[in-house]
């Protein structure tokens, strides 16, 4: 009978909140940093090689590396930039594919040491990684597995010298947010004075399974980025748009003749969508320069993107679950063009601005359904507590609830922010968003697809006493950590 009794009292002391289970995880989940990865949003890679002071968009590997001298040269400027623009982190091109290496690497004598640059005694990438800390920003590297420079490319000799570049800069630059890659592989080249056309099987050249199982020892916290996906996948064009549907699960498409899904067996033609119900979380990066082109050139110093040209994209990328990433480019003193400055600046103005005040937190909410009764843990109090994994759950047998938002006078609204709790998977398929208009509802907005966000832009900026967020299908429960009214 104690043990009965004690029982009991545990029971009845627990409070009915702790008493509910969470609802069950749906489909292919995120790791801890693809995590960490999506809190970013934004972020920019960087340009900045001898080819910047050849003008051209591409080097052949064959630039004499006394050419690159910017004397002005600011990592500080730069960053300061990248900050006001509202970007969390930075990606330097450590490496492109002339083969030019900013950091004083052991593997190669074409490198940042040859230059006049800081008499030849200078780290770019260390300056760089400085200065990101410095303002509170995340650091990545990328570096080209293509080199138009090294005489060794297309040989077993040259893999190994590439997973050296990676090891140096993997040990010397602190905890990196990303190694990134892409998918320029062989072609015309100067190769150490040869000038010729050098062809590799990407699929099997560079090995890639040991060698980001090296980048997986060495920065277990990096996303691996690659135009074949791995932790985060190219969504497919350099507009800097996911798709209108877009899921961050993707099952990749063999090769023919591949029978598995790792690097180099996939096509590099990817699916923008991504896959519903994909074998993989792998969600999509939207790239896309500030300028027309990734490196600096000075005739294009009017083709600069404005700051609603940006917020149109972030709405395209962000707003659909993606992470935007804007490619900026030095000019040859070293600084950002003064257009580029401007233009970061007053977009991150703008971002402020719009969503500077959640007109949910000011809101009365009433939902139609909340997991376990009315159990605080799962209330719609968590929609507005600026926590990403807090959230409003249903009932397992409530797939299609409804929440309204209602407020003592008139509303002027222009966009809604969603966010599912990741940990538990993308579940939503489809949902719409109504506005109390002539004594009913009135249909201003709807999407197809949630995840980490969405950014639905209300039909003409309604205002309005009433919102009303319908989900309209989902295979499970919904798990929503978040509702922004703008």
């Amino acid at each position: 009978m104690r043990i009965i009794y004690l029982y009991l009292f545990l029971f009845f002391a627990t409070p009915a909140s702790a008493q509910v289970r969470p609802p069950e995880p749906y489909g292919a989940l995120p790791s801890e940093r693809q995590l960490r990865w999506h809190e970013m949003d934004m972020y920019v890679l960087v340009h900045f090689t001898p080819t910047t002071f050849e003008n051209k968009e591409w080097g052949y590997g064959d630039a004499d590396p006394k050419i690159f001298n910017p004397t002005q040269f600011d990592a500080r400027q730069i960053l300061k930039a990248v900050k006001a623009g509202g970007f969390r982190g930075l990606i330097l091109v450590a490496k492109h594919h002339d083969g030019f290496a900013l950091w004083p690497t052991a593997t190669s004598p074409y490198n940042i040491s040859k230059s006049p640059w800081r008499e030849g005694k200078g780290d770019m990438v260390k300056e760089f990684e400085q200065a990101a800390r410095a303002e509170g920003l995340q650091f990545g590297v990328y570096c080209s597995p293509w080199d138009r420079n090294n005489p060794r490319y297309g040989t077993a000799a040259y893999v190994q010298d590439y997973r050296n570049q990676l090891r140096e800069l993997y040990t010397r630059y602190g905890k990196l947010f990303m190694s990134w890659h892409d998918g320029a592989n062989g072609g015309d080249g100067y190769y150490g004075g040869t000038r010729e056309t050098r062809k590799i099987d990407r699929t099997t050249y560079y090995g890639w399974d040991s060698t980001w199982k090296m980048t997986r020892a060495m920065q277990p916290s990096a996303s691996i980025f690659s135009d074949v996906g791995w932790d985060v996948r190219w969504v497919g064009n350099e507009r800097g748009e996911a798709a209108e549907t877009s899921w961050a699960t993707y099952t990749p498409e063999p090769l023919p003749g591949k029978k598995g899904v790792g690097p180099g067996d996939v096509r590099d033609e990817l699916n923008p969508m991504g896959t519903r119900n994909g074998e993989y979380w792998m969600p999509a990066e939207c790239d896309v320069p500030l300028r027309k082109g990734w490196f600096f050139h000075p005739e294009e110093n009017n083709t600069v993107k404005n700051p609603q040209q940006l917020f149109d994209l972030y709405l395209k990328s962000v707003g659909r679950g993606a992470c935007l990433d804007i490619g900026i480019a030095p000019d040859t003193r070293g600084l950002l063009h003064e257009n580029d400055v401007l233009a970061l600046a007053n977009f991150g103005q703008l971002l402020k601005n719009t969503f500077a005040v959640n007109l949910a937190k000011k809101a009365v909410m009433h939902a139609s359904n909340i997991r376990g009764g009315q159990s605080k843990r799962y209330g719609v109090a968590e929609l507005t507590d600026n926590d990403r994994y807090s959230y409003w759950a249903t009932d397992d047998s409530v797939k299609t609830p409804e929440l309204v938002m209602e407020w003592t006078s008139p509303q002027t609204i222009q966009f809604v922010r969603i966010r599912e709790n990741i940990k538990l998977g993308q579940r939503i398929e489809a949902l719409e968003l109504d506005a109390w208009k002539d004594n009913g509802w009135v249909k201003v907005g709807s999407a197809t697809s949630i995840g980490a966000c969405r950014i639905i832009s209300v039909t003409s900026a309604v205002s309005t006493q009433k919102l009303r967020i319908r989900v309209t299908k989902s295979p499970v429960c919904v798990a929503l950590s978040e509702v922004g009214v703008y």
